[in-house]
């Protein structure tokens, strides 16, 4: 019987440790919180956004996204959904693929694992900080807080510096390094943007439907449509996080990072002007912040009025076309620099980590130590608000997992 040590109690440790011990294995799981699975509880605004029916590497970013095809593959959709009911969780399937506990509660997720990992006899060390991992001849020494123990095989499923509220932490980086493992630099990721604005805190708290456009050193790259909600430090909503591993890489690499907003998407360049114009010819006798607050939200208008220098008392009917034109186009693009982001406190998940060039995606080993393996979050694998992460998390625990055990 192997005995397997799996540092980290998040998603893609509790879905190996399942597998391991289901195949056979003597496995402890080492977790420095007071409980498992803490991120979980957090996700999805605490309902849990399970996994994603579409998943594939176009949905991932690292300097090897296709690592995650094999994984991918092998625990697909349905027999994840099989899985999920033989330990008792039940999924509802959204229209955009994703998927959240029938309860729409995550609590309902971590308990089937518990209940699941606990009938599989695993051992759980909660309150447990791993203070080095060491390798002699064909095993692995464990030292905790509270001893020593020796190991046939160890997994790092540590997650990253995300949340680190959470317990989130650079442990298992350090681990990796000490076994001679490359660490790609890493960023938050799926978190909101800071703006170079005099005007973003005036805003904060207004919620609106846009089109976001990231632009990085000028070029367009990435449009996304969606909820934003300007805020004290800049920008957040779901839109925002969708462009922010793009956003939060560049800032990383030193380039220059705006976006645009869009704030009437339903309608073309061409129409918007149109729009514009029919209004204003409708209340020729309105200040134009009065007019405009018909079709946008009135404090942003405000500050859209300003940025345009078209002072918000001027009656409709004294604007030129060179302010009319200036108004039109500051609503359909409204350039703001990004100048950072809000930290990996604020994030949901993190870019860069342990290097996929020196782990095997078929087996989730370390090829540079053999009985050493990876899964989840400490992986230089970044996925896609949606459920991205915990699928990569759930495949590479389970492939981990079996793997350990033979």
């Amino acid at each position: 019987m192997k005995k397997i040590a799996i540092i980290g109690g998040g998603a893609s440790g509790l879905m190996a440790a399942l597998f391991a011990a289901r195949s056979g294995a003597d496995v402890t799981i080492y977790e420095h919180n007071s409980g498992v699975g803490k991120k979980i509880l957090a996700s999805g605004n605490g309902r849990c956004n399970i996994i994603n029916t579409t998943s594939s590497a176009d949905d991932y970013a690292g300097a090897d996204p296709h690592f995650v095809t094999y994984a991918l593959k092998q625990l697909s959709f349905g027999y994840f959904e099989k899985f999920c009911s033989s330990i008792g969780l039940i999924l509802e399937i959204k229209e955009d693929g994703r998927c959240y506990p029938l309860s729409n509660e995550a609590k309902s997720v971590l308990i089937a694992l518990k209940s699941a990992v606990s009938e599989a006899r695993v051992h759980i060390c909660t309150d447990t900080s791993v203070r080095s991992i060491s390798k002699k001849d064909t095993h692995f020494i464990v030292e905790t807080n509270s001893g020593k123990s020796v190991y046939d095989k160890v997994l790092i499923a540590t997650g990253s510096e995300a949340a680190p509220q959470l317990g989130a932490t650079a442990d298992g980086y350090n681990f990796a390094k000490k076994f001679g493992h490359e660490i790609l630099p890493t960023y938050p990721s799926l978190v909101q943007l800071h703006l170079n604005s005099k005007n973003h805190h005036k805003m904060a708290g207004v919620k609106t439907t846009a089109e976001v456009t990231l632009i990085i050193d000028g070029k367009s790259k990435e449009k996304i449509q969606g909820d934003i909600l300007f805020a004290a430090y800049g920008i957040s909503g779901l839109a925002i996080l969708d462009i922010s591993q793009k956003a939060s890489y560049a800032l990383h690499n030193k380039q220059r990072v705006s976006i645009a907003l869009n704030l009437l998407p339903r309608y073309d360049r061409a129409t918007l002007a149109n729009v514009i114009e029919k209004l204003f010819a409708s209340v020729p006798k309105h200040d134009v912040h009065t007019a405009l607050c018909g079709i946008i939200p009135a404090k942003i208008t405000t500050y859209l009025l300003e940025d345009a220098a078209v002072p918000l008392s001027t009656t409709v009917s004294a604007l030129n076309p060179k302010e009319i034109k200036k108004i039109a186009h500051l609503i359909g693009e409204w350039k703001f620099e990004v100048n950072d982001t809000h930290g990996f406190k604020h994030a949901e998940v993190s870019g860069g980590g342990v290097s996929t060039a020196q782990i095997s995606n078929k087996t989730m080993e370390s090829k540079l130590v053999e009985g050493l393996y990876f899964a989840g979050e400490v992986l230089d694998i970044v996925g896609k608000r949606g459920g991205y992460n915990f699928n990569f998390a759930w495949a590479s625990g389970m492939i981990a997992g079996k793997e350990m055990a033979k």
